[in-house]
């Protein structure tokens, strides 16, 4: 291969990801100052294609990942809260009840990998979709691991990692997270 053929592939490899009306949510959100502008946040992601519903609230633009399809894979329903820091990990569909609230700097992962041969343990590329029922709350810096699904009205603790379903009503806690209460 010649070195402009090169030039072209490493350059097509490095941009491929661009995703220009996700850049142009943020670069219509970036003057915002954090928790003002919550409520344009949402219209400007619904205007960008996202399925967000009335009432919702994101206090700053989330990090958003994902290489296709981004917008098809999130669904949230009303009156949603998100605080500051929020990583959606679009590579499988996360779908978010209504009324839900997440705190600061939560992450939502719906991509992982399988173990690969001692040489690249990183092995082959799995997606998950991650669901959240109506009415949790999920606490600071949680994070929500794929595949798993929350119950409504369930709590997840401030710093909890959830690496499987959490039961309605179901309050969980720590590293792995495990059922403190039933409430």
């Amino acid at each position: 291969m010649n070195r402009i053929a090169r030039v072209f592939e490493v350059l097509h490899s490095e941009i491929r990801n661009i995703r220009p009306r996700l850049l142009l949510a943020y670069l219509l959100t970036a003057p915002l100052p954090l928790f003002v502008g919550n409520r344009l946040r949402s219209g400007i992601l619904r205007l960008v294609g996202f399925r967000i519903g009335r009432g919702v609230l994101f206090c700053q633009m989330p990090r958003v990942l994902g290489n296709e399809r981004i917008t098809e894979h999130l669904n949230i329903g009303l009156g949603c809260f998100f605080n500051i820091g929020l990583t959606l990990d679009l590579g499988a569909s996360i779908t978010i009840g209504n009324h839900v609230s997440i705190g600061p700097d939560t992450m939502i992962l719906t991509t992982t990998h399988d173990f690969g041969p001692a040489e690249h343990r990183c092995g082959e590329l799995r997606l998950e979709s991650v669901s959240i029922g109506n009415g949790a709350w999920i606490g600071a810096r949680a994070v929500i691991l794929p595949g798993v699904t929350i119950g409504e009205g369930a709590v997840i603790a401030a710093g909890a990692v959830v690496n499987r379903d959490v039961v309605a009503q179901g309050v969980v806690a720590g590293v792995p997270a495990r059922l403190v209460k039933l409430l």
